[in-house]
């Protein structure tokens, strides 16, 4: 009796990587129905312009008091460009950053250090959740960085985070 021999016949170079939508198990491609630039433009008019919250250091130290205000924001494509000033205790400084309209992901850079709540030129808040909940990214591994809350002004404190879709 001979053996069978299942890779009798050799694939061509590139038949495993280049298989057509089509040929998808039978099933149908999934469709995006999400409009991420559509989103970009509408969260121009609906981002709040100021927040308040506070910035707590990882290293341990006291909480300190945070303002932000946003002077501008402007839609380029999926992206919303943000500027403002922030007030962290009694420094205020120019921020500048990008919130992505597709993952909610927001990046804020600070223009210039607040020295005492450890907040050195380079480093950036990285927010996964928009402005609500960042963390500090500090530009030295010898800053173990910090967490950002901050809550848009005139919201009702405690209240439910409003539902949104999955995207």
């Amino acid at each position: 009796m001979i053996p069978l021999l299942l890779a009798a016949t050799p694939l061509p170079v590139q038949s495993a990587v280049s298989t057509p939508l089509s040929d998808n198990f039978g099933q149908q491609a999934p469709v995006q129905t999400f409009d991420p630039v559509l989103r970009a433009a509408d969260l121009v008019s609906q981002i709040p312009k100021q927040w308040s919250g506070t910035y707590q250091p990882f290293a341990g130290s006291t909480p300190v008091s945070v303002q932000l205000t946003l002077a501008s924001a402007t839609a380029l494509g999926q992206m919303v460009d943000v500027r403002g000033e922030i007030t962290v205790g009694s420094t205020t400084l120019p921020v500048q950053g990008n919130y992505n309209a597709k993952s909610d992901q927001l990046d804020l850079l600070l223009l210039g250090s607040v020295e005492a709540a450890g907040l050195e030129a380079g480093g950036e808040f990285l927010g996964l959740q928009g402005f609500n909940l960042a963390g500090w990214v500090a530009p030295r591994l010898a800053n173990p960085g910090g967490e950002l809350v901050l809550n848009p002004v005139g919201a009702t404190r405690g209240a439910a985070p409003a539902v949104r879709g999955l995207w």
